[in-house]
């Protein structure tokens, strides 16, 4: 399960190692303790093996504010669920789910960062 890591929304997609393709799930637009609600009823739901975040840099790899908060937000999904967290630089996923025609742009992003995970792992 991955997850596009945003102040106001979170993306999530779920995932398949062996066909190695991912499926966006519902974005999740609530904060603070609902947020963590959500993730945690979607977590029982599919059951994961591990969480992957995406990790926003600058186009040259540079850390900004967002990327601190996205490592904070793996350090407690790693905290919350005890499941293994892995992170993934997220540069562009946005850029190509908008090219892809995405609705749920942020959903479509945790997609992107999921597929190049489960390619990464081959």
């Amino acid at each position: 399960m991955a997850f596009d890591w945003g102040e106001r929304r979170c993306g999530v997609a779920v995932g398949n190692l062996l066909t190695r393709s991912a499926t966006p799930q519902p974005s999740i637009a609530a904060q603070g303790q609902a947020r963590w609600q959500q993730i945690g009823a979607r977590i029982a739901d599919w059951q994961p093996d591990a969480l992957v975040v995406g990790v926003p840099l600058h186009p040259d790899g540079a850390e900004h504010e967002n990327t601190r908060r996205a490592r904070r937000f793996a350090r407690q999904l790693h905290g919350r669920f005890g499941l293994p967290v892995h992170e993934v630089d997220e540069r562009y996923s946005t850029t190509e789910a908008h090219a892809q025609g995405a609705r749920d742009v942020d959903a479509a992003s945790a997609a992107i960062i999921l597929e190049q995970f489960l390619r990464s792992i081959a």
